[in-house]
């Protein structure tokens, strides 16, 4: 069963909610944070990344940069830029791009419930990336990076939400790439048990995206429940110890930050690949050892595929439609029968050497909001040959995480994303 808890939110005056709202942090490469912060001062990405004001020198990890963040947020917050609700509740968040709506619940997850499995992974983190959002949680003492997750449709929920929406918004703004967003609370005492008690009936919620903030807000969780110990006696949770907290009582840091969909609001968008050179091989070859595989047919115009075991492949200014051969899926486990296994199992990994696509520097990805005309760039330029992907559904990513599996790296694109600075959990 899961815990799905309102929260007391720190948020943006409503004036400057919309210049505050900023993608997330790990979207920019340090030269594109530091030109968006100075385009737009107040963007939360100057405290998810505060080496923007600091000298190019100073090194993205170094202590003196989370120190910084942890100035910024203060000053904002006696500035007046955030405030404090004196409640806690749940909020409505709605996205719309390209004319399509998505409608998710902000509230705050436990970490027990991702210790103990209620909370489903479909990926690895690393170790790197987790330790500076560890960092930069543990120093602000707030969560700033809503984590997205996932859950099967409920139809209480979804009333309690619709209903909610039919007041005046906190926020309605639409950001510069052209996403609105629209923001109502729930404070009712009687819709926030409602929600509560009907999520307590739910067994699995899903992590869709943010993988490495989940894990690191676990870990600032655990680390302070352990540094708070009282003498009520250990217990085991994970591989990591820690102490039992008082019965009944609420310790902020015991949870994340999250934005829960019901699984019909969301869109997964393909991932796409680009790899730098044919391995060795001539072209003619290249082609008789995909065709062992997979069927290739030239196209005319740009393929995107519109079934699952499809695959669009352009290589020398010439754009070809590869379908799987129907043998390749029998007997596959959920992993295994993904088009983005199937692909690097039958044709990255053993024609083109694509061995370990998450170190391998000869491939890249490339998310589906940037489009097939970026997959023709990248090969006619520093690339040689680029596939196009039909998305992974909601339905797989769902069976992969029941099944206790992980996906291959790239398996999934979410759009639009949730904006930073909107929602702040303090701990």
């Amino acid at each position: 069963m899961a815990t799905i808890k309102p929260f007391r939110s720190v948020r943006p005056r409503e004036d400057v909610a919309s210049r505050v709202a900023a993608l997330p942090y790990d979207v920019y490469n340090r030269a594109e944070a530091k030109e968006e912060v100075e385009r737009e001062p107040l963007s939360f990405l100057a405290i998810d990344r505060a080496e923007t004001s600091l000298p190019d020198e100073v090194d993205t990890y170094d202590p003196q940069v989370y120190a910084h963040a942890k100035e910024l947020y203060q000053a904002r917050l006696d500035e007046g830029i955030f405030i404090r609700d004196e409640d806690q509740a749940y909020y409505v968040y709605e996205l719309i791009m390209d004319g399509r709506s998505q409608i998710g619940l902000v509230a705050v997850a436990s970490i027990d419930d991702y210790v103990s499995g209620v909370i489903k992974k479909h990926e690895n983190t690393r170790e790197d990336k987790e330790i500076d959002r560890i960092t930069h949680v543990d120093t602000l003492g707030a969560q700033t990076g809503p984590i997205f997750l996932a859950y099967r449709d409920d139809a209480t929920i979804d009333s309690v939400m619709a209903k909610s929406m039919k007041q005046t918004p906190l926020y309605d703004f639409t950001a510069p790439d052209g996403v609105t967003h629209r923001v109502w609370k729930i404070a009712d005492a009687t819709d926030v048990e409602k929600i509560e008690e009907t999520f307590e009936g739910i067994d699995a919620i899903y992590i869709a995206d943010g993988h490495h903030r989940a894990a690191s807000a676990v870990k600032v969780g655990l680390k302070r429940r352990e540094a708070q110990a009282s003498d009520q006696g250990k217990i085991k949770m994970g591989d990591i110890e820690t102490m039992e907290a008082n019965e009944g009582s609420r310790v902020e840091s015991d949870y994340f930050l999250s934005v829960l969909f019901p699984e019909d609001q969301l869109k997964i968008m393909d991932y796409n690949r680009t790899v730098k050179d044919l391995n060795g091989l001539s072209t003619e070859t290249f082609f008789a050892k995909v065709r062992e595989f997979f069927n290739v047919e030239a196209s005319g115009e740009q393929v995107r595929p519109d079934k699952k075991g499809t695959f669009g492949m352009y290589i020398g200014g010439q754009w070809y439609k590869i379908s799987a051969k129907e043998e390749l899926y029998k007997g596959k486990d959920a992993v295994a029968s993904l088009d983005v296994s199937i692909l690097q199992d039958y044709l990255l990994g053993p024609i083109l050497g694509i061995g370990d696509p998450r170190t391998d520097k000869r491939i890249d990805f490339i998310g589906g909001i940037r489009g097939l005309d970026e997959l023709e760039r990248r090969a006619d330029s520093d690339m040689k040959i680029s596939f196009s992907m039909y998305p992974t559904s909601i339905g797989e990513l769902f069976d992969v995480a029941d099944a206790g599996l992980l996906m291959p790296p790239k398996s999934t694109w979410f759009e639009p994303k949730l904006r930073s600075g909107l929602f702040i959990h303090e701990i």
